[in-house]
C-alpha cells in the first residue's frame, strides 16, 4: 500500500504521505528540543515499528507516538512554553481549564486542522499532533499493581469521559453509570487528577523491575516491560533522521506485538484513526462552526 495514494479525511485533497511528513517536521523539532534540555524519549508503538521495519513510518500510519520516563514527561510541560522557539507548536493536556478528552500530552501545530471524531463537540486546537506517553514504574507487590490498574481505570473514566471506546468498551454501561452521578467538570477533574498522581506515583529506581504504560488502551495498560528494555537508546533509522528506539525494542516489541516483522493482512493495512476533516495549509481556527462546534 503506497501512502501517497491514501487519501485522509473528508476534503479529499490530502494524503496519507502528506500528514505524515507534516508530523515528522513535529518529531524533529521535538528531538531537538529534547536533546537541548536534557530529556528522554523513545519512539513508541507502531511507530518503534516503523523505524525497525521501514527505517520510517508504516506505510498506512497516521501518526507519531513516543514515550517518556514520567519524571522527563513531567519535566516538558514545565519548560515547553519557556524554551519552545517555535511558536506554532503548542504544548496540550489536559487541565482543570480545559478536558480534551485524550489522556495523553501533544505537541500540536497550530498552522494545520486535524479533527478527530470523539472531539469534535470541543473548542480546543484541532492540529496535526505528536502524541507523547508516559512510562510509569510497576509497583513489584502484585496487589499494589492491581490498585494501580484500578486507579487506571478511574484516571481513563473521568479524563476521558469515555463509556464506550475501545478503552472501555467492556464495562460501558457501568463508566455511564458513574458519570451521570458525577457530572461536574470541577469535580470530575479532581477525581481523575488525583488518581493519576495515584497511578503514577511509584519511582523508577534501580529496585524497579517492569515499566508500564497506563496511558495507552486498556489492553496495553495490562503489560509490563522489563525496566532493562528501556534503560537507554539506540537510534534507528527513521524517515532520513536518526531517532531514538529503547535498547531493548526487540523484547518490548514482542511483548506489545508478538511477530512485529511480519506485515498484517491486507485488510489490516489502513490508517487507525478517523480523521473528520485535515488541512495541512491552514489554521484550524478557520474552521470552528464549520468543521468543528458545530451548531446542531
Amino acid at each position: 500500500m503506497n501512502s501517497e495514494e491514501i487519501l485522509v479525511g473528508n476534503n479529499k485533497e490530502t494524503t496519507l504521505r502528506d500528514l505524515q511528513l507534516k508530523s515528522l517536521e513535529i518529531l524533529v523539532y521535538f528531538k531537538e528540543f529534547c536533546d537541548k534540555h536534557d530529556l528522554q524519549f523513545f519512539l513508541y508503538g507502531g511507530t518503534c515499528i516503523g523505524a525497525i521495519r521501514h527505517q520510517g513510518f508504516i506505510p498506512w500510519d497516521d501518526d507519531i507516538d513516543v514515550v517518556m520516563p514520567r519524571e522527563d514527561y513531567e519535566k516538558l510541560g514545565k519548560i515547553w512554553n519557556k524554551y519552545n522557539t517555535k511558536k506554532n507548536y503548542v504544548y496540550c493536556r489536559t487541565d482543570s481549564k480545559k478536558n480534551l478528552k485524550h489522556p495523553m500530552t501533544t505537541i500540536r501545530d497550530t498552522q494545520t486542522t486535524y479533527v478527530r471524531d470523539y472531539q469534535i463537540d470541543l473548542d480546543i486546537i484541532h492540529s496535526v499532533r505528536l502524541d507523547i506517553i508516559s512510562l510509569d514504574a510497576c509497583p513489584n507487590s502484585d496487589i499494589k499493581r492491581k490498585i494501580q490498574l484500578g486507579w487506571a481505570f478511574i484516571f481513563h473514566l473521568f479524563n476521558r469521559e469515555a463509556t464506550s471506546s475501545t478503552h472501555f468498551n467492556f464495562i460501558g454501561s457501568v463508566s455511564s453509570f458513574i458519570l451521570n452521578i458525577i457530572k461536574s467538570p470541577r469535580k470530575r477533574y479532581k477525581i481523575w487528577d488525583f488518581a493519576e498522581k495515584q497511578m503514577s506515583k511509584y519511582p523508577i529506581t534501580n529496585e524497579t523491575e517492569y515499566l508500564t504504560d497506563l496511558l495507552s488502551i486498556f489492553r496495553i495498560m495490562k503489560l509490563k516491560y522489563p525496566k532493562n528494555c528501556f534503560e537507554s537508546a539506540i537510534y534507528k533509522d527513521f524517515e532520513g533522521h536518526k531517532m531514538p528506539v529503547p535498547i531493548g525494542y526487540d523484547e518490548y516489541l514482542k511483548i506489545v506485538f508478538g511477530d512485529y516483522m511480519s506485515l498484517p493482512s491486507e485488510e489490516e493495512r489502513q490508517p487507525k484513526h478517523d480523521a473528520l476533516y485535515i488541512n495541512l495549509n491552514e489554521t484550524y481556527k478557520k474552521f470552528k462552526g464549520i468543521e468543528y462546534c458545530i451548531k446542531k
